[in-house]
């Protein structure tokens, strides 16, 4: 699958740019044959449609535009597009004419420039770098696409839009700010004066069908073995720390992992923007919330988790752990909320209970490095290291599970790990996955809930996957 989208996304870069007559030869492809821009005719229709949207917007009533179906919007936008194109001196086919009046149904009712993108299911992240340049990631490699926005301020109308449908804010005195689309997806924006050229916004969007364990494995990115083994870890309620770098499918892989749980548990999940998207029925799903503009009425994920123990939860799923609230979540993993999950960023699973140990730190509590690191070693039973690899894909890199501690340092041990082998000629990244020979500790446990895992799943000799 990533072979041919790679070779569909490198034949497009390689199309050669537009020329004015058949004569004109270009020789090589050169910087703006792999950056597109906008050609003449396609000037004059973004300012067509600017200028429609503009004569839109003076005839119609926006308030009632949400309470309209689509279908009769785009009936009368389709009815008023003709009289307004009157004024321009352009001739327009019915195909162009049909994206015009679509364009302007995402300007009216959707996010502008960027709705197309939003709707092109091989786009996994939006990433819009001022109003003349915007990038999509699709299977993992970024490639700039021909989208703009007419001006810094069109751009800044579509940021406020997405923020205020959340009910938060961005301006110069809140100059960036986390928000989420109604599909879940997550968004950051950063604008003037702390982006200097030109309001920056990033999208990551989610799958409408959440990504399952199966699908993950059809991907490549578990192998079938190691999922048999993760669902052991969930069903017997160990605690999980899934550690990697930013897109490297953290979340994916929690989303995956959590519907293991059964169903007749209570979870509460905690997140600074929401964007977990759990399958079981009773989930409690915590939000925070930034200060207002007096300063006041910030709740933090510490205070979500703080207040989450008194809602008689089984399992508490804290989206990210990034300051103090991590001494939160280890208390609440070693105090009966046993099968509880959470994400940090980190390279490595040495790295990752290092960063952990660092934001207890950042909890303003008085405790020695020592018994840091015995909380981790009791609250963490399993650190699953997630990638995203130089080909695009994500992988598991290695499961280990924590095993206790011998003097002041935390004891870990591999169990699975993904092996690289080298490069194929399309740069995708070789390699298999394989067993460390280790048999886990939580065999025992998992015993007690009735799971038996075969000893074939753990021997060196055999690659799986």
């Amino acid at each position: 699958m990533w072979k041919i989208k790679q070779q569909a996304a490198q034949e497009e870069q390689a199309e050669p740019v537009e020329v004015e007559s058949p004569d004109e030869v270009v020789p090589e492809l050169g910087q703006d044959a792999l950056y597109p821009s906008l050609n003449a005719r396609e000037e004059r229709m973004l300012e067509i449609k600017t200028a429609i949207h503009q004569g839109l917007l003076d005839k119609i009533n926006l308030s009632l535009l949400d309470k309209l179906p689509p279908e009769q919007v785009q009936s009368e936008i389709t009815a008023l597009v003709p009289e307004l194109l009157a004024a321009f001196d352009q001739p327009m086919n019915r195909e162009e004419r049909a994206a015009l009046v679509s364009d302007v149904m995402d300007e009216l009712l959707g996010l502008g420039p960027i709705e197309p993108l939003l709707k092109d299911e091989t786009v996994t992240d939006i990433l819009v770098n001022g109003c003349n340049t915007v990038f999509v990631e699709r299977a993992g490699v970024l490639e700039r696409v021909k989208t703009r926005f007419q001006d810094e301020k069109h751009l800044m109308r579509i940021i406020q839009k997405i923020v205020s449908a959340v009910g938060r804010r961005i301006d110069e005195s809140s100059p960036f700010v986390d928000a989420r689309l109604s599909d879940g997806s997550r968004v950051n924006a950063i604008v003037a004066p702390l982006a200097l050229d030109g309001s920056l916004l990033s999208i990551r969007k989610f799958a409408k069908i959440p990504i399952d364990m199966q699908k993950l494995i059809r991907l490549g990115s578990v192998p079938q073995e190691m999922a048999v083994v993760l669902e052991a870890i969930v069903r017997s309620r160990r605690n999980v720390l899934i550690s990697g770098g930013t897109g490297s499918g953290k979340t994916t892989m929690l989303n995956a992992m959590s519907s293991f749980i059964d169903e007749r548990e209570r979870i509460v999940t905690i997140e600074d923007s929401a964007e977990l998207q759990l399958q079981q029925t009773h989930v409690a799903r915590l939000e925070t919330r930034p200060a207002n503009i007096e300063g006041r009425g910030e709740v933090s994920q510490r205070d979500l988790v703080k207040n989450a123990l008194r809602m008689r939860p089984d399992r508490i799923i804290v989206g990210e752990v990034r300051a103090g609230e991590a001494f939160d979540m280890l208390q609440a993993m070693n105090t009966g909320h046993d099968g509880s999950m959470t994400t940090v960023h980190a390279n490595s699973a040495r790295d990752a209970l290092s960063r952990v140990e660092q934001m207890i730190g950042m909890s303003g509590i008085d405790i020695t490095a020592k018994s840091s690191r015995a909380q981790i070693a009791s609250a963490i039973n399993i650190v699953l290291q997630v990638s995203r690899l130089a080909d695009g894909k994500r992988r598991v890199r290695s499961l280990s599970e924590i095993t206790g501690m011998e003097g002041e340092t935390i004891t870990m041990q591999e169990i699975f790990r993904f092996k690289s082998t080298g490069v194929g000629e399309d740069g995708e990244i070789l390699g298999h996955f394989e067993a460390t020979g280790i048999r886990p500790k939580f065999l025992t446990v998992a015993a007690e809930y009735g799971i038996e895992l075969s000893a074939d799943l753990f021997r060196p000799e055999t690659r799986i996957g």
